[in-house]
């Protein structure tokens, strides 16, 4: 986070910490602004006239900033109630751990601002394997935050990843890489031979400009991927947002309503209407991403989900190539959904992707890839 956690947050944080949790970025690019959810009506608007609307209006709403120990509490309440996150981080934890089976080194290269709370239940998990612990190295890559410390927020976490790794007995190092991600390429990760080098991207790859904006050159979306291919990892693990937005404002908007209407369908089922948390929620998380996907234009317009058939084109054409789910994880995270979570929850497969959905509506893609030596890179653009 850009500025330094205040002291009640302190205890909440490091809690959440141990307990597993995580704040990955669609959480936390907006876990200080405040805003709300709103209804939109478009009877005999002009759409450019709906969209000024829009845009005017979401820049209101992000003019202040909530309290962390808000946000942390009730991304808390989220964790407990929704099942979409602890699918992803048991996914990639296990896919991590068994890539890693029988080396001595592993390097995990993370896309995107995490507060590390995924990160412990691995080094758990590698703590208690036959033969040790490997030496963990994480290369956690962001954007620079505003003003004059722009990676503050990672030299944070990465105490706090040291500290727990100290508790578990993990030899770790951690290196924080702030940069626009289209420009990392394997040179400046300082890769070593023996290591096991794992990239991973969950849900951050959306907020990259595509091809509607960067058209005389690889849109930053085909750079990204085509550079995780030359970096030929042992494995890469995706996880995306299912969302096709469009280029027009109303095929933008018509997504978004039908996509944030299942979210917020999901929170008035799984909590209290009255709960506070669920209110930081609302206008944090779920209301600023939608207003943003409606509202927003040019490179204002950051979030642009697409869907996993299209990442699945995108990282065909980038020379990436499947690499299969394990089927013991899968079958882990569909008992853990079916048994603890609320029926509505839909768990399912489909192209050899895991999809996460809310009352048949997928919501979120996972799947698992390797770079193709027999694959000529090209740009999702040129189709």
């Amino acid at each position: 986070m850009a500025e330094p956690l205040e002291a009640g947050a302190r205890e909440v944080f490091d809690e959440m910490m141990l307990k597993g949790y995580d704040a990955c970025s669609e959480e936390m690019e907006h876990c200080h602004r405040e805003g709300r959810g709103c209804r939109w009506q478009q009877e005999g608007e002009e759409e450019e006239h709906v969209s000024k609307k829009a845009k005017n209006l979401y820049k209101s709403l992000t003019m202040n900033r909530a309290p962390v120990v808000e946000f942390l509490k009730a991304y808390q309440l989220f964790m407990s109630t929704c099942c979409f996150r602890k699918v992803a981080f048991m996914l990639a934890n296990k896919t991590i751990f068994d890539v890693a089976a029988g080396r001595r080194r592993l390097h995990v290269v993370d896309y995107g601002l995490h507060c590390g709370f995924q990160w412990p239940e691995l080094l758990r998990l590698l703590r208690d394997r036959d033969g040790g612990p490997p030496e963990v190295r994480i290369t956690s890559i962001d954007l620079p935050q505003p003003g004059f410390h722009p990676a503050n927020h990672m030299v944070e976490m990465g105490h706090r990843l040291s500290n727990c790794a100290r508790a578990f007995g993990v030899p770790f190092k951690f290196h924080a890489v702030v940069a626009q991600w289209e420009t990392i390429c394997i040179h400046d990760l300082n890769v070593e031979p023996d290591e096991v080098l794992v990239v991973i991207d969950l849900f951050n790859f959306r907020t990259l400009m595509d091809e509607s904006v960067v058209t005389d050159t690889l849109s930053p979306r085909d750079v990204v991927l085509n550079n995780i291919s030359k970096m030929r990892p042992d494995v890469f693990i995706q996880g995306v947002v299912n969302l096709s937005c469009g280029n027009s404002f109303l095929s933008r908007f018509r997504e978004a309503l039908f996509y944030y209407s299942a979210l917020f369908d999901m929170l008035d089922v799984t909590m209290l209407r009255e709960s506070q948390p669920r209110l930081v929620l609302e206008r944090e998380i779920f209301g600023q991403v939608a207003m943003n996907a409606i509202a927003c234009e040019g490179e204002d317009w950051v979030e642009r989900g697409e869907t996993y058939k299209q990442w699945q084109v995108r990282n065909q054409w980038a020379g990436l190539r499947k690499f299969p789910l394990n089927r013991e994880t899968i079958k882990m995270a569909k008992d853990m959904v079916k048994n603890h979570y609320n029926k509505n929850f839909v768990i399912d497969e489909g192209l050899q992707w895991l999809l996460q959905g809310w009352k048949g509506r997928i919501l979120f893609a996972h799947s698992t890839w390797v770079a193709d030596s027999t694959a000529q890179t090209v740009s999702f653009s040129e189709f």
